[in-house]
């Protein structure tokens, strides 16, 4: 892999990377502490600093082990979960569902701004190079984490959504399964189920959803 390239990629995606990851995990900290869970706010985890949501592993060393590995071709990574204890939401099996559709919501948020982005560029002629590829890749970054994190399995955000959706004796199957989840996860990824099944086809729609939510912006600018 040219060293070149990855600094190129890594200067395009930083940015969108970095917000679409802290604003995640913000969002699920703000949805618990105003349903009633005060956890994620009383260790510093409800701000827009990056840092606390960065794990070292999942965030930085697996995605370039991966990029180098596979030569661009699959990446994977994760940031520091916020902790929620669901016991402490005034309503925990209802709550649970907006404190987990909070993540997803916010990169479909940013997805958005992204989306906005572009446009707005293209009205002002905009041509740089790298601020329309960062755009491009804002939206597809924040697209791909909404869409995988709301796969229907604990631990991922769409796994609790499922368990808060759920009558009580399947509800609790489902969750006894978030111990295995992530393993479960990843051998589905490594299978492609995730891309063919899941990803691909929801990514497709969400697009369709942010241009028709845009449109009106497009028609402005053109």
């Amino acid at each position: 892999m040219d060293f070149a390239q990855l600094i190129q990629t890594i200067s395009l995606y930083a940015i969108p990377v970095l917000l679409a990851i802290t604003l995640h995990e913000a969002a699920h900290g703000f949805a618990a502490k105003h349903f009633g869970d005060s956890t994620a706010y009383n260790l510093g985890r409800v701000t827009l600093n990056p840092l606390p949501h960065i794990d070292p592993v999942g965030t930085i060393l697996m995605p370039l082990m991966l990029y180098f590995a596979t030569s661009g071709a699959f990446l994977f990574g994760y940031a520091k979960p916020v902790p929620v204890r669901f016991g402490n939401l005034r309503n925990p099996k209802r709550d649970m569902i907006w404190v987990a559709l909070a993540g997803p919501g916010a990169n479909f948020f940013q997805a958005l701004v992204w989306g906005a982005l572009l446009y707005l560029f293209r009205g002002m002629d905009v041509a740089e190079p790298f601020l329309i590829e960062m755009a491009q890749g804002g939206v597809l970054v924040n697209v791909v984490m909404a869409v995988f994190n709301l796969f229907p399995l604990p631990p991922l955000d769409g796994g609790r959504i499922l368990v808060g959706l759920l009558p009580y004796r399947q509800a609790m199957l489902v969750s006894r399964v978030e111990p295995w989840g992530f393993f479960i996860v990843m051998a589905l990824v490594l299978a492609g189920v995730v891309s063919n099944l899941w990803l691909r086809p929801l990514m497709g729609l969400t697009y369709q959803l942010i241009n028709l939510l845009l449109s009106p912006l497009a028609w402005l600018v053109s």
